[in-house]
């Protein structure tokens, strides 16, 4: 964007003195000057939340990126439909307590991310800012210079989600749900250094801190005490279900290094 910012700048004083001369040259200049806010590259981003992305919008969304311009989508993952009252989305986790799903969720999140890397030419990345503030930042920048679609999931920690301690430890509570594998921090890049299109910045999960933080938050710790069978029961498929995620993300950057 810089870039194009200074090539236009030169252009318009290029465009300006020959406009100021005489002729067919001076016309066709000052033509061009007339539209020369089109010069520099326009950035253009969409932000919506998952309810949306995963969800009821998600013909829309998948519409925009399929269509290969350069366009960016920044999603807002709070897996529950936060501004309508809290019900259950395609972006809702295992065991997690929402409206239409009062006994805790019984099937597994919608992966997005990997859906959109099946195109191919979408850049996707999923971050955290409290985890890993230059991943956040590294990510949107190479979104914003990929010349194609892009598509940022971040996780987004709301009220639905009942933190312990309220919402001025959302920032800590992104760094555990990363920690402990709930959520992965990646970026998959179709023009990235070969052997490197995909590259998963989180670190292997910490054994042991998966139940706790599920045990953090309303959502999911109320489910013991009004289903506490169901809950033992849902939170091992969840935390099973996470150390399966990333299993398959190592496989999947292994595939594509070999491209």
């Amino acid at each position: 964007a810089e870039a194009s910012k200074t090539a236009a700048a030169a252009y318009i004083a290029a465009l300006e003195a020959a406009a100021a001369g005489e002729g067919d040259l001076a016309a066709l200049a000052a033509g061009i000057l007339a539209n020369k806010e089109y010069l520099t590259k326009k950035s253009v981003w969409i932000f919506g939340g998952d309810g949306w992305a995963y969800d009821i919008g998600y013909g829309g969304l998948d519409h925009v990126l399929a269509s290969g311009k350069d366009v960016n989508v920044f999603v807002f993952d709070t897996e529950v439909y936060s501004n309508t009252g809290g019900q259950a989305s395609k972006a809702s986790n295992l065991g997690q307590v929402a409206q239409f799903a009062a006994a805790g969720k019984d099937v597994k999140k919608k992966s997005l991310a990997e859906i959109a890397m099946t195109y191919g030419y979408v850049y996707v990345a999923q971050i955290a800012m409290g985890a890993n503030l230059n991943q956040t930042i590294k990510a949107i920048t190479e979104a914003e210079a990929y010349p194609g679609p892009s598509l940022i999931i971040g996780y987004s920690p709301c009220e639905m989600h009942s933190i312990k301690g309220g919402m001025t430890n959302c920032q800590t509570e992104m760094k555990k749900a990363v920690d402990c594998g709930y959520w992965n921090l990646l970026r998959f890049n179709p023009e990235g250094t070969p052997g490197k299109k995909l590259v998963i910045d989180s670190k292997e999960p910490v054994e042991g801190e998966y139940q706790n933080f599920l045990m953090n938050e309303a959502r999911y710790s109320r489910l013991t005490r009004e289903f506490p069978e169901r809950a033992g029961e849902l939170f091992a498929e969840n935390e099973q279900a996470a150390m399966d995620r990333w299993d398959h993300l190592q496989k999947l950057k292994d595939l594509y290094a070999a491209e």
